[in-house]
């Protein structure tokens, strides 16, 4: 009878253990609150004739990772001592504590603005998360500054780029041979620009994408005949729309071939990560499968740090753990069976359970990577998933008492894929993804051995006395018709 009870006093403990985790952490912030708020206010106050801008919207299922994203790059700026105004441009219906967190603690000006309808979303092959990326016209409505540089958030600033400031009317950088990159470029702002822009929407100005790119590159179709910019060294302000060089937009794909920069044309200042909307850095599942996504968490854990996730990752980590001791203490009773059985049905409550083991160890490693915080520290992120994936594996190890290395080995061969992939002594990427290939090739055979053990010791198991009685004996009592 004690015996029984130790894990629910397991459970129990586990449960004011966590409340007590959440509670001192939600203190923690609530005490620095004032503080950051102060701190920022007191910055805030100075003005600047130049600006760096970025926006924001709703109605995406990644928004808060974008007003994370954002965030990060505001802190990062400001760290490098810009001598500019941080503002962000946000759509009406951006959540105001969000609002405020971006004002009072990051130092930015929020101008609140209503979405600019898109004409071109009925257009075939339009993506939709890009329905109202046409917000960021509203740049040229920044008439207060003399020049604004337009960023996207993600943009990771390696050093400080104000030299930007110092160039003309229009200004991007071309990562496209053909077409220049909207996700950093310099403006002057302007009212009739802006009237302009408007118009050509209301009157369907051609764009192949119907998001931002199509239409301001369309806009400016000759930049490319433009001079590369070079900013004066008396600091003046130049004319006329030019070509910025590539370091104020490098490709995250062109690091992955080298496994280093090599970018000649102007100051290696700003990376960008254009492509899957999936493997931008902030999520944890993008190192080290992306190489860069750590030098992003980098400074994030210097600007903004991990205070959001972190009482959610305790948390999940405590239910980890509490999982694997409750298994290991209700283990001789997790794995009882018994139920009357008849020739009719064995077979089918055979597969039955089969199916449903191999559901089990298949959720066990989908359902940690679901509930993990996305845009946690790489390294939290990929050690809760192992610790999940193996406290879930735990459970259907003693329900159907499974051989553990087995059930272990995709586990096992996650951890070494990291490992092969964070090698940090690769001469280029090609070199990199041949060894991932080479490893993954090594491994499969272990993956189908351990998949062969699995059926094979759940067909014993599903045979033994603890899961069916022996042909000719009596049917157990109908109380223990169940699972127990």
């Amino acid at each position: 009878m004690a015996s029984s009870r130790e894990p629910w006093l397991m459970l129990r403990f586990l449960l004011v253990l966590v409340f007590a985790v959440y509670k001192t952490t939600a203190f923690g912030e609530v005490m620095r609150a004032p503080q950051i708020e102060q701190q920022q206010q007191e910055g805030q106050r100075q003005r600047h004739k130049n600006a760096y801008a970025t926006m924001m919207y709703m109605g995406t299922p990644r928004d808060y990772d974008f007003y994370v994203a954002i965030r990060v790059m505001l802190r990062s700026l400001a760290r490098l001592h810009v001598d500019a105004d941080l503002v962000v441009i946000a759509s009406q219906d951006v959540p105001l504590r969000w609002v405020h967190t971006m004002e009072q603690e990051d130092g930015a000006r929020v101008m609140r603005v209503e979405n600019v309808d898109n004409p071109y979303k009925n257009q075939p092959n339009f993506n939709r998360r890009f329905k109202l990326t046409l917000n960021k016209l509203y740049v040229w409505k920044l008439i207060e500054y003399e020049r604004v540089v337009m960023l996207d958030a993600d943009n990771l600033f390696l050093r400080r780029a104000d030299e930007l400031f110092q160039c003309g009317q229009f200004c991007a950088v071309f990562i496209n041979p053909c077409i220049f990159h909207t996700g950093l470029f310099v403006l002057q702002p302007s009212m009739e620009v802006f009237k302009d822009m408007l118009h050509q929407l209301e009157i369907g100005k051609e764009n192949p994408d119907g998001a931002d790119q199509g239409f301001i590159s369309g806009y400016f179709p000759n930049l490319l005949d433009m001079p590369m910019f070079h900013p004066p060294l008396n600091g003046t302000t130049v004319n006329g729309s030019y070509r910025l060089p590539l370091g104020y937009q490098m490709d995250a794909t062109y690091y992955y071939l080298r496994l280093r920069w090599n970018v000649p044309c102007g100051p290696n200042s700003v990376i960008t990560f254009p492509g899957a909307s999936w493997l931008k850095p902030w999520y944890w599942w993008s190192w080290p499968v992306l190489p860069l996504g750590i030098q992003w968490h980098e400074q994030r854990r210097q600007s903004l740090g991990y205070g959001t996730e972190t009482p959610m990752a305790l948390i999940q980590c405590i239910v980890y753990l509490g999982i694997i001791a409750v298994t290991r203490l209700a283990r001789p009773n997790i794995s009882k069976i018994c139920y009357r059985r008849t020739e009719k049905n064995i077979s089918v409550i055979q597969a039955g359970l089969k199916m449903l083991a191999i559901w089990s160890i298949l959720a066990s490693y989908l359902l940690p990577c679901i509930i993990i915080p996305c845009t946690i520290h790489p390294l939290l992120g990929w050690g809760l998933y192992l610790l999940g994936s193996f406290a879930l594996c735990s459970i259907a190890i003693n329900a159907f008492m499974l051989p553990m290395l087995p059930v272990l080995t995709p586990c096992l061969g996650i951890f070494g894929v990291l490992l092969v992939m964070a090698f940090p002594l690769y001469p280029n990427g090609i070199i990199r993804c041949l060894s991932i290939f080479g490893y993954a090739f090594c491994a499969a055979p272990f993956l189908w051995v351990s998949l062969v053990k699995i059926m094979a010791s759940l067909q014993a198991s599903l045979e033994r006395e603890n899961f069916f009685p022996r042909l000719g004996e009596s049917s157990p009592p109908s109380g223990f018709n169940k699972l127990y």
